[in-house]
């Protein structure tokens, strides 16, 4: 896996290997029309779950709340149950590595983030919070294919779907990777969205060694969003998300192409699977609030006997309240992907579970235009003023493309304004 122009990761091989078509890839990429659908993975994997929803998918329970036992809840971006689910696997003897995402040397790496195998706690540990940054899992893979043991998988929907893929395929790793735990995503960022941030406060790339995206404040809403940038120096860079020319998340600053054809918001395919709760009062509680998707009847069993002994603070919630937690991203994946899959496109047709459909509002479907373009231009854009070595010209772009988006999308301005006028806005 090499990096591309834009900052993505992309399998890298000889022209011949490019060309030939190959069975095996079609059928464990996660987003080829070859490979099965996460409804038939779900199928395979969770056919006794209790309940079902055609947004959330199959699972037996679901909950909102925080781990109460410490420090998890301190050290992650949310609630801190992704880490206690991953480390309570472990010390209970259940697997013996977590592969999660983690801080890596990037002076020696050339990634600020990386797949690794964590097979102590305190590993596993140093692990938390919330990377948005591109990751594969190659080397993670090949190391299991090497060391026999059991294995438990954290990752976003798409990665989690393609080990499953993987699993159908491959008997090794079928029988070594025994848990997957999913993180409900909006989408993914290139590497390139460190650089701007670098650019907007006052610092280069070059003197990056780290970077924290979500710093947590219990004194502020949890949804307000502060980038760290630690410097090689010792010291460090801050601003809230809002304040940057590209942090407006929804807009689609640096995003992955791939994302704008994926129907899986919570990580379906996942025996458990984590987001944020974004809905009051959660939304507002600086200390950070999980929902959960529990799909299996171990991992429920295990989560109602930590309630019990009070190291989880849970409460049942509904797949009607998990939805409501992640309503932006459903009405992306939803609406939004059936207007695209109904745009004419050249080469492969992505087959999706969502319809094609160009049955929107006038003004919902410029909001789903303006955000493929973002997406798509921000790209172009940033690497011209790299060339260039202007970073104004990227940031200025940048500022009024959110101007815009957020006029169509939000009403804000005499240009939100006037579009009222002329084009109300849907009713969400």
């Amino acid at each position: 896996m090499r990096w591309d122009r834009d900052g993505f990761l992309k399998p890298a091989g000889p022209a011949e290997w490019y060309d030939g078509p190959s069975e095996a890839l079609s059928g464990s990429c996660p987003f080829s029309p070859a490979a099965v659908n996460e409804d038939a993975i779900a199928e395979e994997r969770f056919s006794r779950a209790s309940q079902s929803d055609p947004r959330i998918g199959r699972f037996e329970a679901a909950y909102v709340g925080h781990a109460a036992e410490n420090p998890f809840r301190a050290n992650g971006s949310s609630g801190g149950l992704t880490n206690w689910v991953a480390v309570e696997r472990l010390r209970s003897g259940t697997v013996d590595g977590v592969v999660h995402v983690a801080p890596a040397d990037r002076w020696s790496t050339g990634r600020f983030f990386d797949y690794r195998i964590s097979r102590s706690i305190d590993e596993l540990s140093r692990g938390a919070k919330s990377r948005y940054y591109p990751v594969e899992l190659s080397r993670v893979l090949r190391e299991i294919r090497s060391e026999p043991g059991r294995y438990a998988v954290v990752g976003i929907a798409c990665f989690i779907k393609a080990v499953h893929l993987l699993r159908r395929v491959d008997p090794v790793v079928r029988e070594r990777i025994t848990h997957t735990l999913g993180l409900f995503c909006g989408h993914m960022k290139s590497a390139a969205m460190i650089e701007s941030f670098a650019w907007q406060l006052g610092t280069e790339i070059g003197r990056v060694r780290g970077l924290d995206y979500r710093v947590k404040d219990e004194r502020r809403p949890a949804n307000w969003y502060r980038a760290q940038l630690d410097l090689a120096d010792g010291g460090n860079a801050q601003q809230d998300w809002w304040h940057l020319a590209d942090g407006d998340w929804g807009a689609g600053f640096f995003q992955n192409p791939a994302c704008d054809w994926c129907d899986d918001v919570v990580a379906e395919t996942a025996d458990i699977s984590f987001g944020d709760a974004w809905v009051e009062p959660y939304s507002s509680d600086g200390r950070g609030t999980n929902v959960v998707v529990v799909r299996t009847a171990e991992l429920r069993d295990m989560i109602e006997r930590a309630r019990a002994d009070g190291r989880l603070q849970l409460e049942p919630v509904d797949a009607e309240f998990i939805v409501r937690t992640q309503a932006a991203g459903l009405r992306h994946r939803r609406d939004g992907l059936a207007y695209r899959l109904s745009w004419r496109r050249r080469g492969l047709r992505p087959r999706k579970r969502v319809r094609a459909s160009a049955g929107l509002p006038l003004r919902r479907k410029l909001v789903y235009r303006m955000r493929y373009a973002i997406a798509r231009w921000s790209h172009g854009v940033f690497r011209f003023a790299r060339a260039l070595r202007w970073p104004a010209l990227y940031i200025w772009w940048a500022r009024g493309a959110l101007r815009l988006y957020q006029s169509l999308t939000w009403s804000r301005g005499w240009l939100g304004k006037l579009l009222d006028r002329v084009m109300p806005q849907p009713e969400r």
